[in-house]
C-alpha cells in the first residue's frame, strides 16, 4: 500500500484529502498551517485541511516554518512513498523533496506555467481571463517550476468568483489526482517540461491590488471585485473612510462625469462612474465599522444621505 504523507492548508485542499483516504492510500500524517486567529474576536481556528483529518482520524503536524524545524525531521522519518501537497502554504526544502522515493507532487490551480504562486485562482479572474485548471506537477526547489504531470482546463464564467472558482477547482484537482496518482505510483506517468518562456507569476494578493481605480474601465474593476470576492474584497474610500465592494456589476447609464462619481441612484443598486465612459453598479458593500449589506439596505440608512455627483476615491 502507497504511503503517503498529505500537505494542504484550505478548504480547496480537503476535497483532495478525503479522496486520498476514501481510496484507500495509506496517510501517514497530514501537515498543515498552525490555527490562526479569525475574526473581530481573534478565534484561534484550525484550518480546513486540518478539521478534516480531525474527522477522519488521521494524525497532524503543524509547523510553524517547516526548514529547520524538528516537523521537518519527524515528516521525513515517516517514510513516505509520496508528498502530495495541495495549497499548503510553506516551500518545501530540498531535504524534504529528495525524501520520497516517488517525488513529491502538488496540485496547483492553475494550467502552469501560466501562474505560479499563491493566488493563480484570485490572479486568473482579475485578469478576464476565460479559462483555468489544475496542474498535477513534481515539485522543484524553484516556485511551481517542476515537470508537469497532468492538466485539465474548466471553463470561468462570467459570474464566477473565486469563492465558486475555489470550489469547481476543487472537485476538478480531487478527479484529476484521483486519475493521476496510478501512474505516478506505476512509474508510467508523462513528464512534461515548463516552457519557461511561457511562464506568469500570481503572488498573494498586496493591499494596493485591493484598491479600486476608477480610472479603469468597468469591466476591469468588475473582474477586480469577483477576482477579489468572497477574500480579501475590493474596497474604496467614500469621505475619507474605507468602503469594501463586496458585489458589483457593469453598468448601463450613460453620463459624462468624472471617474468615481456617482452618477445614478436606485432602489437597489447605485452606479458610480469609472473610466472609458462605463459605470460599475455596486450591489454589495460594507461601510467602514458596518456590516456588510445590500446595496439597497445602505440606501435605506445611512447611504440615504448618497447623492449624484458623491465620489468615491
Amino acid at each position: 500500500m502507497t504511503k503517503v504523507v498529505f500537505m494542504g492548508t484550505p478548504a480547496f485542499s480537503a476535497p483532495i484529502l478525503r479522496m486520498l483516504h476514501e481510496e484507500g492510500y495509506h496517510i501517514l500524517a497530514v501537515v498543515t498551517q498552525p490555527d490562526r486567529p479569525v475574526g473581530r474576536k481573534k478565534i484561534l481556528t484550525p484550518p480546513p485541511v486540518k478539521e478534516e483529518a480531525v474527522r477522519l482520524g488521521l494524525p497532524v503536524i503543524q509547523p510553524e516554518k517547516l526548514r529547520g524545524s524538528e516537523e521537518l525531521q519527524q515528516i521525513i522519518g515517516l517514510g513516505a512513498d509520496i508528498i502530495i501537497t495541495a495549497a499548503f502554504g510553506q516551500i518545501l526544502p530540498k531535504e524534504l523533496l529528495d525524501a520520497p522515493r516517488l517525488g513529491c507532487i502538488n496540485v496547483h490551480a492553475s494550467l502552469l506555467p501560466q501562474y505560479r504562486g499563491g493566488a493563480p485562482i484570485h490572479q486568473a479572474i482579475i485578469d478576464g481571463q476565460k479559462t483555468t485548471g489544475v496542474t498535477i506537477m513534481y515539485m522543484a526547489e524553484k516556485l511551481d517550476a517542476g515537470d508537469i504531470i497532468s492538466q485539465r482546463d474548466i471553463m470561468i464564467e462570467d459570474a464566477d468568483h473565486t469563492g465558486s472558482m475555489f470550489e469547481k477547482l476543487s472537485e476538478v484537482g480531487r478527479e484529476l489526482l484521483k486519475e493521476t496518482l496510478p501512474a505516478i505510483i506505476d512509474g508510467t506517468n508523462a513528464r512534461i517540461v515548463q516552457d519557461e518562456s511561457l511562464v506568469t507569476y500570481a503572488s498573494n494578493i498586496s493591499r494596493e491590488q485591493e484598491r479600486i481605480d476608477w480610472t479603469k474601465d468597468a469591466r476591469t474593476i468588475y473582474n477586480q471585485v469577483r477576482g477579489l470576492h468572497p477574500w480579501p474584497v475590493a474596497y474604496t474610500t467614500f469621505e475619507a473612510a474605507n468602503v469594501k465592494i463586496w458585489w458589483a456589476q457593469v453598468g448601463a447609464t450613460a453620463h459624462d462625469r468624472e471617474p468615481g462619481e456617482v452618477v445614478a441612484i436606485h432602489k437597489d443598486r447605485f452606479e458610480v462612474a469609472t473610466g472609458a465612459g462605463g459605470t460599475l453598479a455596486v450591489l454589495d458593500l460594507q461601510p467602514a465599522g458596518k456590516k456588510r449589506m445590500t446595496a439597497e439596505e445602505y440606501l435605506r440608512g445611512t447611504g440615504s444621505k448618497l447623492q449624484i455627483g458623491d465620489r468615491f476615491e
